[in-house]
C-alpha cells in the first residue's frame, strides 16, 4: 500500500486504494489525505446532516455538504463551524 503526506495533519499515512468521493475532489483526496482524516470529515459530515437535519438528496444540501468537506479536508473554503442557531436550517 502507497503512502502520502496528508496535506490536512501533516503526517505520511496511508493513501486510499480507490477515491472515497467521486471526480475530481475524490482524485485529489487519494493523492493529498489520509484515511484518518476522512474519517474525521466523515464523522463531521454527519454532525452536519445531524444537526441541520439535512436531506441528502437536496442539491442545497449536498453542495453545502461539498463546500464544508472542501474546507475542513483542504483548508481552502469556508468550512461551517455548528452554529446552534440555525438547527433545522442551511440558510446562512
Amino acid at each position: 500500500m502507497s503512502e502520502i503526506t496528508c496535506v490536512r495533519c501533516g503526517q505520511v499515512k496511508p493513501a486510499f486504494e480507490r477515491p472515497p468521493f467521486p471526480g475530481a475532489i475524490g482524485q485529489r483526496i487519494v493523492e493529498q489525505i489520509c484515511q484518518d482524516c476522512w474519517g474525521q470529515w466523515l464523522r463531521q459530515q454527519t454532525m452536519l446532516i445531524n444537526h441541520y437535519g439535512l436531506n441528502v438528496m437536496d442539491p442545497q444540501a449536498r453542495s453545502f455538504l461539498k463546500q464544508n468537506m472542501q474546507g475542513f479536508l483542504f483548508k481552502s473554503a469556508s468550512e461551517e463551524e455548528v452554529d446552534t442557531s440555525k438547527k433545522g436550517t442551511i440558510q446562512w
